[in-house]
């Protein structure tokens, strides 16, 4: 009877502790949680439950399962032991990951509601959270895997060799992974540097879009029809782009219209102002109509908008463009380019140019005469 009590009492007893520890830790966080809305720590904390839970189950049959006294168990203790340190190891990693995730996001989630006002600042934040996260995260895993490997005798003497030949690796790793340190470095100085951020919008190798992700070795940016463009992060402190959204959102657009000579500028400007009352995209800050060129056979004339970012400044051109067009086209006609033709008419009869083209008076050089001429000549 000992026998088969014994393993459930250390067994059974373990999972009890596990879960009401669990159990506990959850409570005491909902009640954080209830009592500081200011903060959304402790509601972030109440992911770590699971890993939580599993790092005391694994401890406690770590340190208990010897005293259950089973003959199995006493003729495989050393590969029960090193598994249930490798679980040990790896709940714990998973319980600093979360733990950590949880304090950075916690962190970020208040310093955006304090400066929402400011999206600019809020997005630099952002990016930069975001590239620590996945610092914390490989620097916590590759501990974890190290830790694990070093369980194991034959990995001891492996780690005490690679130590022992540690500058001669380091030389040979940096020249094969020159192009992967460089992109590495590269997330680092744009993350802490301020080039780029989540949600700015760029224009790179004339594709529009917004940046939807940064790591620390590429750049995802999300074109406006829903495509998705992977960049190496190097290419951000190498190359030229443009950032439509560095120093703030607000953007000025402009339109451009081919017209005759004859089109109403003063009519146009007011119906310039009629449409952007009715445009919701917007802003209210400014605009312009006036004519800017002239050609022998039109002119060109730039009405000028602003909105509040990009895609509201692409709605507002597309529906001054629209309007003011199809506006033109039912009350001014005229004002559209023309383009005159007439047919080609010779002179008449006996005509001659007043002016020789070749500089003779006895044959011009269109081969006009005052007689018409006969035969084959």
């Amino acid at each position: 009877m000992e026998n088969v009590l014994r393993p459930l009492i250390v067994l059974g007893g373990s999972v009890a502790i596990t879960l009401a520890a669990g159990w506990l830790l959850d409570l005491l966080l909902r009640r954080a949680d209830a009592r500081h809305h200011e903060t959304p720590l402790w509601g972030l904390l109440r992911r770590c439950r699971i890993p939580f839970q599993l790092v005391m189950c694994a401890a406690l049959l770590r340190g208990t399962y010897a005293q259950t006294r089973l003959g199995a168990v006493r003729d495989h203790h050393v590969g029960i032991g090193r598994l249930l340190t490798l679980v040990l190891i790896g709940a714990s990693a998973w319980l600093v990951v979360r733990s950590a995730i949880a304090v950075v996001d916690s962190v970020y989630a208040r310093y955006a509601a304090a400066h929402n006002r400011d999206p600019a600042r809020v997005r630099r934040v952002r990016t930069q959270v975001t590239l620590i996260q996945r610092v914390v995260v490989a620097v916590v895993t590759i501990v974890a895997v190290a830790a694990m490997l070093l369980t194991f005798p034959a990995m001891q003497t492996v780690g005490t060799s690679m130590l022992a030949s540690a500058g001669v690796l380091g030389i040979v790793a940096g020249v094969a992974a020159q192009s992967t340190l460089g992109n590495l470095f590269a997330g680092l100085q744009i993350a802490f540097g301020d080039m780029v951020r989540i949600g700015d919008t760029v224009v790179v190798d004339g594709e529009w879009g917004t940046i939807e992700e940064i790591t620390l070795t590429f750049l995802a940016v999300r074109t406006w029809d829903e495509r998705r463009i992977t960049m190496p992060v190097s290419y951000f402190t190498a190359q030229p782009f443009e950032n439509w959204s560095r120093g703030g959102a607000q953007m000025t657009g402009s339109v451009y219209f081919h017209l005759d000579h004859s089109a109403p500028i003063a009519a146009m400007r007011d119906k310039l102002r009629d449409i952007l009352g009715d445009c919701a995209a917007w802003d209210g800050r400014n605009w312009s109509l006036a004519v800017t060129d002239t050609t022998p056979t039109t002119i060109q004339v730039r009405a000028v908008v602003t909105a509040k970012d990009a895609d509201d400044i692409w709605t507002a051109r597309c529906a001054v463009r629209e309007q003011l067009v199809g506006w033109l086209r039912d009350h001014h006609p005229y004002a559209l380019p023309r383009v005159a033709t007439a047919p080609a008419a010779l002179p008449p009869d006996g005509a001659r140019p007043s002016v020789p083209l070749n500089g003779r008076d006895d044959k011009p050089a269109n081969g006009w005469d005052k007689a018409p001429r006969t035969g084959r000549g």
